[in-house]
């Protein structure tokens, strides 16, 4: 009786194309990702701000998995019944000729991505974590860039002013977009407000890309991703008043008024956000 094995080069070109788009979505969403980290935002009602950032800084597409993906053959079917049958010596081997091209296909296919995200740096490239580290010590507010490795960086960052402009952090010389870990936005009420998506659970983009991220795990995704290794908190500080907080426990008395405190980790359940009322 005649055999055959179901498709896997049409599964498997589906799932590399899945993974393909997942990694453009989660580039997109989430370029950078917290480490272990302290970080503040002074804000007063007169308009002027300081913020600091202490810690590590994940670039995510420079990190490497600790898993090491393995092939694994697919069920062969007979043709006239479709019911599962043993592979063949001849069968596996194809099966395992077609993974190996897919997987080769969708490394180069992975790498363009980074690099069009990236603004050309390779992240396969060690050298390019020591070269972004230069870049940024340039950069207004960088006083320390140094990197470790494996797609990590310890920084400390620092910048005051008068807030008569919206402020992102961080921003990065010769990135197309970055993902936000902090956001103050002026509203012409004369309020402002903060959000923080970049300690807090996948939102927006970033949840599309968990979910198809999810539909592509059996061709390697990390379960273990780089927001499990968050650990840190997010403190506000003003003597403004505070129209509305997601914190837990409100505001306690702080420097010079008040302060909004959030512990940051993969067990938060949602991004800091805070709205504050600014003298006029």
């Amino acid at each position: 009786m005649q055999g055959t094995f179901h498709q896997p080069g049409a599964r498997r070109r589906l799932a590399a194309g899945l993974a393909a788009v997942t990694l453009s979505l989660l580039l997109a969403a989430c370029i950078f990702a917290p480490g272990k980290f302290t970080s503040q935002l002074d804000l007063r009602k007169d308009h002027s701000f300081a913020f600091r950032y202490t810690g590590e800084i994940l670039m995510v597409p420079m990190m490497k998995s600790d898993k090491e993906e393995a092939f694994s053959p697919e069920a062969c079917h007979d043709e006239e019944t479709y019911e599962d049958r043993a592979c063949t010596s001849e069968e596996i081997a194809n099966q395992k000729a077609e993974w190996e091209k897919q997987r080769e296909e969708k490394k180069k296919s992975d790498a363009q991505a980074a690099q069009m995200f990236l603004g050309g740096m390779d992240p396969s490239n060690p050298e390019s974590g020591k070269e972004l580290a230069a870049k940024l010590h340039r950069q207004a507010g960088w006083n320390k860039v140094e990197y470790i490795g494996n797609g990590k960086f310890d920084v400390d960052f620092a910048l005051s002013g008068k807030l008569d402009h919206d402020f992102v952090f961080p921003t990065m010389e010769g990135f197309a977009m970055s993902n936000a870990f902090v956001q103050v936005s002026l509203r012409q009420d004369g309020s402002v407000r903060v959000d923080a998506p970049g300690f807090g659970p996948p939102s927006g983009g970033a949840a599309m890309a968990g979910m198809m991220s999810g539909m592509a795990k059996s061709e390697g995704a990390d379960e273990n991703g780089p927001t499990a290794m968050a650990d840190g908190t997010f403190t506000i500080t003003t003597d403004a008043q505070i129209l509305a907080n997601n914190t837990d426990e409100g505001p306690k008395p702080g420097p010079g008024g008040q302060a909004l405190t959030w512990p940051v980790n993969p067990r938060t359940k949602a991004a800091p956000t805070a709205l504050l009322k600014m003298a006029p």
